[in-house]
């Protein structure tokens, strides 16, 4: 038994040479790096950077929600520019059309006098893609984001055209009750890793917010990596090791929120309609291995599966009427299922 109480035995195959240790000390320090830069100019939201880092490190996706003025698109751009990646922002309409995001072949005269179709790319080629209230797009737009998010290209006439990499969407939706807004369909809201939910600033800061914004320009952050150094991360994350019990726990707890399964709680079953699928223990999984290595632990421990939790599996969760009705949300399902699951 080793001193973190994990016997060796019940570790799996992967394991940490030499470098890989050191790269995951240079991560950790550049975590905190991105933190204090970040903070020159976003007051507070210390958890939703942590955890747009960790979806970013474990090459997923993630859905900010919140009410609009809370800085999400500050942010996002703020974060690519300091991971020196090229930044898009897209503001999703109902009448926007696929080859709005993806790009169209337009026709063009060639310098030999004769006129040729050209693709001309659209905003989807860029590194870091905000695409701001994604519930007002309709079905056809939602569908190229889809095959983009999933395939990490798009399709136009025919031909397929990679995306550059890494490649990360990171959406915002304003809460469905507002006018003019949608639900996204599960199967694209099983695409995002992440659901990070953004509140309203304290007083303090909400204060600090109106220091901050109401002067001259914001400062320019400094780049603390290239786009070859976070796929190099992105590979290294990747390698950090799970000890198998925690793999058994984390398709324990995602096997219990689904009602018709053996393992579901009776005091659940009449709360959820729908629980998640095969893909909510893989991004356990890796978003626990993103954090270990930011955090700058060389295994995921179990309080590394608890904290991402919530934001993988509450989108996941589809509650039933009278959960609705009495006011339990997915998010309260999730914390109590998490304490309820025992290693």
């Amino acid at each position: 038994m080793g001193a973190d109480g994990i016997s060796k035995s019940t570790m799996t195959t992967d394991t940490l040479n030499d470098n890989d240790v050191d790269a995951i000390n240079r991560l950790a320090e550049i975590s905190q790096q991105l933190r204090a830069e970040l903070a020159r100019v976003i007051v507070g939201q210390q958890d939703t950077i942590e955890q747009l880092v960790v979806c970013l490190f474990a090459r997923r996706h993630a859905l900010l929600m919140g009410v609009p003025g809370l800085a999400k698109t500050l942010l996002v751009s703020k974060l690519a520019e300091t991971m020196s990646l090229d930044f898009s922002r897209i503001q999703f309409t109902p009448d926007l059309m696929p080859m709005d995001i993806t790009g169209t072949d337009i026709l063009q005269e060639s310098d030999h006098g004769r006129r040729e179709f050209q693709f001309v790319k659209g905003p989807l080629f860029a590194n870091i893609v905000l695409a701001d209230e994604i519930n007002r797009a309709p079905p056809k737009t939602q569908a190229a984001m889809l095959e983009a998010m999933q395939e990490h290209r798009v399709t136009v006439l025919g031909k397929h055209f990679p995306l550059d990499e890494p490649f990360m969407v990171l959406a915002t939706q304003n809460p469905v009750e507002q006018e003019g807004t949608y639900p996204l369909p599960e199967a694209q809201l099983d695409r995002f890793m992440s659901l990070i939910e953004l509140d309203y600033p304290s007083e303090a800061e909400e204060i600090q917010i109106a220091k901050t914004t109401t002067g001259d320009e914001l400062p320019q952050l400094d780049h603390l990596l290239t786009a070859e150094d976070i796929l190099a991360y992105q590979h290294l994350v990747r390698r950090v090791p799970v000890p198998d019990h925690l793999y058994t726990y984390a398709a324990r707890l995602v096997r219990k929120t689904r009602p018709d399964g053996e393992t579901a709680p009776d005091w659940m079953r009449p709360l959820v309609s729908w629980g998640a699928g095969p893909r909510a223990v893989q991004n356990l999984i890796l978003g626990a291995k993103s954090r270990a290595a930011l955090k700058g632990s060389y295994m995921v421990r179990l309080e590394d599966i608890q904290h991402v939790a919530p934001s993988v599996l509450t989108h996941r969760i589809i509650t039933t009427f009278a959960a609705q009705s009495e006011r339990v949300t997915a998010k309260t399902i999730v914390k109590r299922l998490v304490e309820e699951t025992a290693v």
